[in-house]
């Protein structure tokens, strides 16, 4: 009887514990979470982002105390960022918090320090550092980085994307939008896709130079 007394207590312990283990655990995925707040949303929403588009978009980015560390309007003679979602070109957090986001839409995006610049910090950002961006995103459009587009772009089926394969997809990617652009405006984005991509500097976007970006971990 005594035996079996203990056994109930030890069992109890043990269930108590892994519980105490579960609640610790899951506290601790909620600390490195990407929490996103939606400040403004257009009532007309026809694409929202997903990994491998391209998007344009302006972003502020601020430490917990509210000093503010970037600004992309006034970075760069103030011009949008352009980049492609979820492939790395941006910290992760904001691979993250970007996703499903419509054009116009506005969000406050709060970041994690290993989602953000980690234990080494960069710049203004010191290590450890959450961190907060106020993003608004001028437009969505499929970019060459989604695997349904490449066999789109790759015209001649070579397995490499040209440049003009790429704004040849641009364009029409805009006009289909209803938003048809100057060549200035796509010749901009593209030297900063190549300049992104064409890692081998032979002016085309390989097959593997294109698969490199789909890796989930980046």
């Amino acid at each position: 009887m005594m035996w079996t007394l203990v056994s109930c207590i030890l069992y109890v312990f043990a269930l108590s514990k892994l519980d105490l283990w579960s609640v610790l655990a899951r506290a601790d995925e909620l600390l490195n979470e990407v929490k996103t707040e939606v400040v403004f949303k257009p009532e007309q929403c026809t694409q929202k982002s997903k990994k491998g588009d391209l998007i344009n978009a302006h972003y502020d980015g601020y430490l917990l105390d509210g000093s503010q560390f970037y600004c992309s309007r006034t970075d760069k003679a103030g011009h949008p960022q352009w980049f492609v979602l979820g492939v790395g070109q941006v910290i992760k957090g904001l691979d993250i918090g970007m996703m499903d986001m419509c054009a116009g839409e506005k969000r406050k995006i709060t970041v994690p320090s290993d989602l953000a610049f980690g234990k080494n910090g960069k710049g203004p950002v010191p290590p450890n550092a959450t961190v907060v961006f106020e993003v608004e995103v001028l437009s969505v459009s499929r970019g060459p980085r989604s695997m349904e587009a490449f066999t789109l772009i790759d015209l001649d089926q070579d397995r490499s994307l040209t440049k003009a394969e790429v704004k040849e997809y641009l364009k029409l990617e805009y006009e289909k939008g209803g938003k048809p652009r100057d060549d200035p405006f796509y010749e901009k984005i593209i030297a900063d896709i190549f300049r992104k991509s064409d890692r081998d500097r032979d002016g085309l976007i390989s097959s593997k130079e294109y698969n490199i970006y789909e890796h989930d971990e980046l």
